[in-house]
């Protein structure tokens, strides 16, 4: 397998996964909102302290998860750009399908 067959397979393995870990971390985003609404609504009502140490614990794993896949997407954004530089160093891949697609969700999750 050459040198461009190799840059053009991870760069559709790794535009993949840049993809998925986006769409991860905007879920856990969400997630957090919701509980930190749930969190105070609880509050607000005056529920049980189990109820409110529960959605507690809830928010701060949410938080937590938020955090790690916000580190794990900046991994491999920056792989995902590494790999942009080597193709287009690469004249002959500069410009393919994988390549342009790359930079579609480079672009996607930099907004």
């Amino acid at each position: 397998m050459s040198d461009s067959a190799t840059v053009l397979r991870q760069l559709k393995i790794k535009s993949g996964a840049t993809k998925r870990l986006f769409k991860e971390h905007k879920s856990y985003v969400l997630e957090e909102e919701q509980q930190k609404i749930k969190l105070e609504k609880l509050k607000a009502d005056g529920a049980e302290e189990w109820d409110v140490k529960n959605a507690q614990k809830m928010l701060e794993e949410s938080g937590k998860m938020v955090n790690d896949t916000s580190a794990k997407l900046g991994v491999s954004v920056q792989d995902l750009r590494a790999l942009l530089v080597a193709a287009e160093k690469d004249g002959s891949i500069a410009k393919t399908e994988e390549v342009l697609k790359a930079e579609e969700v480079l672009e996607e999750v930099s907004v």
